[in-house]
């Protein structure tokens, strides 16, 4: 009964955090200072026209209509239109979004390999010259703008140096020689067997999934290296170093495990973060992703986009901060 009903709270607690997300991306596509009907049929269309198309997107109705249709529509998958690209959101968001997923998941496994063992080690190493270093190089990371790391990366790998390919995910003449099967480009060059596709497409990834792996590795490292610090200081830890267990053993069999569990959260919510924050990201490198989707729709005053890619990446922040929670209650007994 304890179980059913933590269940039940839970979904119940999804179900509410969803409406209000969805509550909160209808009243940004109606209180954006840009009118959609003038978007659609541009600023000299007759009135005729205008009123016309207004009725037919129901923009005419109250509000409280206006949102039972839009809930209707989510119900339904449908996110509406697009009037830059005449495609349905949903259809958009389905070729976009992939881009964006394989930048973030490059980006979180990177960081993750990197970043866990130099906040345990900077533990290990606390107030060193190592744990100082540590700490600079994650302070310098977590500081300094996306946007100035990924064009300076540009100007010296690619202007200067010539040893990076420039912006875009693949040279012009792979451009649609790889069928999607996935949406990530590196696994379907692969299954395609267009090896040379991969290595370009890999080429074109490397910067900005490090500059992303950078941002996340320094929240990673100062996540781990606090909790690191917290667990050695422990009374179990002190047990296990008086029996004379090695150095090696203590840190990674008994402190490390009860670490482990609280960073699955963090990696959880960083991934969310990289999918939500690599708008920047995209722009400056021309990536055709999620990011540059929406800021295209928006700086054009195409709302159903903007609000579509809104209610996703809400979605996925809150799908990956309940699985991140089960995950908690599942591997620590001593949460109820």
């Amino acid at each position: 009964m304890p179980l059913l009903k933590k269940i039940v709270t839970t979904l119940g607690s999804l179900v509410l955090t969803l409406f209000g997300l969805s509550v909160l991306t209808f009243f940004i596509g109606r209180v954006m200072p840009t009118d959609p009907v003038l978007a659609a049929v541009g600023d000299n269309a007759p009135q005729s026209v205008v009123d016309r198309v207004r009725l037919e997107m129901g923009l005419d109705q109250p509000l409280y209509i206006q949102f039972g249709h839009y809930l209707n529509q989510l119900l339904h998958g449908d996110l509406g239109k697009s009037i830059l690209t005449s495609n349905p959101v949903t259809t958009d968001i389905a070729r976009f979004f992939p881009a964006t997923m394989e930048l973030a998941t490059a980006a979180i496994i990177i960081a993750a390999l990197v970043g866990i063992p130099l906040g345990v080690w900077a533990a290990v190493r606390q107030s060193t010259w190592v744990d100082q270093t540590i700490r600079v190089v994650c302070l310098a990371g977590h500081s300094l703008p996306v946007f100035v790391l990924a064009l300076l990366s540009l100007l010296v790998f690619y202007a200067v140096l010539g040893i990076a390919p420039g912006p875009g995910r693949q040279d012009i003449i792979w451009q649609d020689m790889v069928p999607q099967v996935t949406g990530f480009l590196t696994i379907d060059s692969l299954l395609a067997g267009e090896t040379d596709a991969f290595w370009d497409a890999l080429a074109h990834m490397a910067q900005p999934v490090l500059i992303l792996a950078y941002f996340s590795m320094a929240y990673i490292t100062r996540m781990t290296r606090t909790f690191m610090l917290n667990a050695l200081s422990g009374e179990f830890v002190i047990t296990a170093r008086a029996k004379g267990l090695s150095s090696r053993r203590v840190i990674w069999r008994h402190a490390f495990p009860t670490v482990a569990v609280q960073l699955v959260t963090v990696l959880a919510l960083t991934y969310a973060g990289l999918l939500e924050g690599a708008v920047v990201t995209e722009n400056v490198f021309s990536w055709p992703g999620l990011g540059q989707y929406l800021t295209t729709s928006l700086m054009n005053a195409d709302m159903n986009p903007v609000v579509g890619a809104t209610l996703l990446v809400g979605t996925v922040y809150v799908l990956l901060n309940l699985l991140a929670d089960l995950l908690y209650r599942l591997w620590d007994p001593r949460v109820k």
